[in-house]
């Protein structure tokens, strides 16, 4: 199907209308003082678990977790999960999230 001429015209506007409000939008948002940053410990098994930090830093800890001794009868997920999560808080993060597969931490800006 061929556009008609009025359909490229509002293609192109709202390209052009999208481009003269991009700056603004991603100036909003930009972190804020005062605000919060985010990040994703995703377990992938012990070897591929990583952290996902809020500039898109992705950290695989699996090397970290392998050090570890993990009793024999203690879940392998929730040991080292619960691992890396205290790790995270020493640096300030807090749970704020979680999902079958994630967890999301937040840190106040600021720090």
């Amino acid at each position: 199907m061929k556009p008609t001429p009025i359909t490229v015209v509002l293609a192109a506007s709202a390209m052009v209308a999208a481009a003269a409000f991009w700056p603004k939008v991603a100036a909003q948002t930009q972190l804020q003082p005062g605000g919060s940053e985010y990040l994703t410990i995703r377990w992938d098994g012990r070897e591929n678990t990583h952290v996902i930090r809020p500039g898109g830093q992705v950290e695989f800890i699996g090397a970290q977790l392998s050090r570890l001794v993990r009793p024999a009868r203690c879940n392998e997920r929730s040991f080292y999960l619960n691992a890396a999560m205290n790790g995270l808080v020493k640096e300030g993060w807090e749970v704020s999230a979680m999902t079958p597969d994630d967890i999301v931490m937040r840190r106040p800006l600021g720090r």
